[in-house]
């Protein structure tokens, strides 16, 4: 299956990462966004978004259960929530909630709450929502 989204909006977010190449690898296969610029001296990867950055940086723990933060939303360029949600599902990524109708930058809309590979939650909000 195709990825049935685009990522569209955030200015940045810092992740500390155990794993960094598998987080990058998740970034970019599974949702698509493209490394921008890295910083080898610290271990930064920078990685664009539409105008938005995640950046990752090594230095989370990996057997701590608690999240590095709280969650991260992304703005998706999508129109069928139920394909998104079947993408996701379809490369293992765990739901973590949704899809469910939420107040954001934009708005209230349909997001679907999934966890990376080291549990950050990261919300996917639909920017052209046709339930809008």
């Amino acid at each position: 299956m195709l990825r049935p989204f685009t990522l569209q909006d955030l200015d940045h977010v810092v992740l500390r990462c155990a794993d960094p190449a598998r987080m990058e690898k998740f970034y970019t296969d599974v949702l698509g966004s493209v490394v921008e610029r890295r910083l080898e001296a610290i271990g930064l990867v920078q990685m664009r978004v539409g105008r938005s950055l995640i950046d990752l940086v090594p230095g989370g723990d990996a057997s701590n259960p608690t999240p590095n933060v709280d969650h991260v939303c992304l703005g998706i360029d999508a129109t069928d929530v139920d394909a998104v949600h079947a993408y996701l599902v379809e490369r293992g990524v765990e739901i973590a909630g949704g899809p469910m109708r939420v107040y954001g930058a934009r708005g209230t809309g349909t997001s679907i709450y999934i966890r990376d590979p080291e549990r950050n939650t990261v919300e996917l909000k639909l920017v052209r929502d046709a339930h809008a």
